[in-house]
């Protein structure tokens, strides 16, 4: 088995070879800090590729540079792929010199030659390789130019040896810089037809000082408009009309002379429920689509850069909202992204703030409220709720900065990559990931979740009976008080609240079960457009779903879970009561 170590600077491009030579479908993002841990992979049978954290160098000062050195120092690595970005050099080959130490044989890969070019850098790799002593590779990994050939040096295990008379430990930082230097001067050419600087230009204006946030705002609300209003929800509403006017009264017809129960079990449990969850399809994948494309262009590492000095009122550095970005897809991985920081300080706040970001699982409820009670602000509601989730993560920051957490502040270092034109099979392989996660989760955890609430809402303990005195609204009618002075003290929606722990997307098709198919007749009969808000603010706030619970846990242990769930909990509760009750003495 041939060992094959991935490693380079953030955002030069290894997962995105890491895929190209293993065929998985690892995240890949136009910013610092995707990967957070080694992944493993398989180029054929006998050749495993390990994809280690991006790094800047070995200095042991991250977590990542610490698991990338125990990597290298304790495993039995054959090769090194030491992939850098062929447009700069000069800090690229920083941890190339670093790596050189370990006396293995290393794969130099260019990646983005093309942007070298454009730049106008010609490369000697001839020179390069002779100076450095190692087999240099050429590539443009976001179009796959150049992979066969890194595939096959490591078949044909045709690469150099990389031991040469220089030790490469430099007395300083400065010595080995000068050293890289002379390096590059060796090897490298420049144009006298000098490319314009298209990233500066457009830098001048993303993150203008005055145009920066502006710019932000604006991008969110066509977003928005986008999922709301042009796209996502007219995809929506066409996919409701074909399960509640077609699919289902086919389903009943088919089932009619089947006995009552199994036929509201099908119709009203597994179609009624998972049915209820399937509609917001399309709006996840337009959501997912535009935020993609944002992340693959170089947008979102901009996002990062200008809310530091926001960041830093909670304590924290820019490089914390990556983990908050992240989070709005889903808070699992973006509470592992926050391994990506430097103190544990940082990362134990960022962690607890990070759940506050409204993920995916909860659009679904956002869309079917918005679309009933707020049917031509949809767009301006959703994007308030995603506004209000980073708006309190701010305060609660604070809050912790100046209790849980006094402790100095790290510093903020962060790479802008170049921008480029989306990479369509990276955006189109990236949504239909999260789509697909979305589906899984309807057809696996929503669908057993709507078998047990069809079952609990159908029986008591005496056996078969009406919805109202099922076990379910027992629970519920327990439950009810803690959520009455919120404006929706009602069973159905205090059950909803409870299953939507074991996923958010749950609420709705809880609903689905207890009121029928059509929500959008039944929610008015139980909601206000003040309750209706309230309920959405909860939903946003409370408690995550089991997933992140066991994140946390096995991130931070159960202590700090524990104080996870019930600071949200409460935090939910309170912003909930204070809008209902505050509304209704307005309005």
């Amino acid at each position: 088995m041939l060992i094959a170590g991935l490693v380079g600077n953030p955002n030069v491009g290894k997962t995105t070879l890491f895929n190209a030579l293993t065929g998985s479908n690892q995240y890949v993002g136009n910013w610092a800090g995707v990967t957070v841990e080694k992944k493993e992979g398989f180029l054929q049978n006998d050749i495993k590729i390990v994809d280690l954290p991006g790094i800047y160098a070995l200095d042991t000062f991250s977590n990542e540079e610490k698991i990338s050195k125990s990597f290298l120092e304790n495993d039995d690595v054959d090769v090194i792929i030491n992939i850098v970005d062929a447009s700069n050099l000069n800090r690229n080959l920083y941890l190339t010199t670093q790596l050189k130490q370990f006396k293995k044989p290393i794969i130099l890969v260019l990646n983005m030659i093309d942007a070298a070019d454009s730049k106008g850098y010609t490369i000697d790799y001839k020179a390069l390789s002779e100076n450095l002593n190692v087999t240099v590779v050429p590539i443009v990994a976001s179009k796959n130019k150049g992979i066969e050939d890194i595939k096959a040096l490591l078949i044909k295990g045709d690469f150099l040896s990389s031991i040469d008379g220089n030790d490469y430990h430099f007395p300083s930082e400065k010595a080995a810089y000068d050293y890289i230097d002379k390096i590059i001067n060796n090897s490298l050419v420049k144009s006298s037809d000098k490319k314009s600087d298209n990233t500066g230009k457009v830098d001048s204006i993303f993150l203008n000082p005055w145009l920066a946030y502006p710019i932000f705002l604006a991008i969110l609300f066509i977003i928005f408009e986008i999922t709301f209003s042009w796209i996502g929800q007219p995809l929506a509403d066409l996919l409701d009309a074909f399960l509640n006017d077609s699919l289902m009264p086919w389903v009943s017809e088919l089932l009619s002379s089947a006995s009552p129960w199994f036929s509201s079990l099908i119709v009203d449990g597994i179609i009624g429920g998972v049915g209820s969850i399937l509609v917001f399809f399309p709006i996840i994948i337009t959501l997912f689509l535009c935020i993609t494309i944002l992340e693959d262009s170089g947008y979102m590492a901009r996002v990062a850069f200008i809310m530091d000095k926001l960041m830093r009122k909670m304590g924290l550095s820019g490089k914390a909202f990556i983990p908050m970005i992240i989070g709005f897809g889903c808070s699992v991985p973006g509470i592992m992204a926050a391994r990506t920081l430097e103190s544990e300080k940082d990362r134990k706040l960022t962690a607890l703030l990070v759940p506050l970001m409204s993920c995916n699982a909860r659009l679904p409820v956002y869309a079917l409220f918005a679309s009933i009670f707020f049917p031509n602000k949809s767009a301006l509601v959703v994007g308030s709720l995603y506004l209000l989730g980073i708006i309190m993560a701010f305060f609660m920051g604070i809050l912790f900065k100046n209790t849980l957490f006094k402790k100095d502040e790290e510093p903020f270092i962060i790479e802008l990559p170049e921008y480029k034109l989306p990479s369509f099979t990276n955006v189109i392989k990236h949504t239909w990931e999260k789509g697909k996660g979305f589906i899984k989760k309807a057809g696996t955890v929503i669908f057993a979740i709507s078998v047990i609430i069809w079952f609990a809402s159908n029986f008591n303990f005496s056996g078969y009976t009406d919805i109202n005195n099922s076990l379910l609204a027992s629970i519920g009618r327990f439950i009810a008080p803690i959520f009455a002075p919120l404006g929706f003290g009602d069973w159905q929606s205090s059950v909803s609240i409870l299953t939507g722990i074991m996923a958010k997307e749950a609420v709705i098709g809880t609903m689905g079960v207890i009121y029928g198919s059509n929500l959008e007749a039944v929610l008015p009969q139980y909601f206000t457009v003040l309750s209706a808000y309230a309920f959405m603010i909860f939903v946003l706030l409370y408690t995550p779903c089991v997933a992140v619970i066991g994140a946390m846990k096995k991130e931070y242990g159960t202590k700090m879970t524990l104080f996870s769930v019930g600071y949200q909990f409460l935090l939910a509760w309170i912003a909930a009561f204070l809008f209902y009750n505050i509304g209704s003495l307005i309005l």
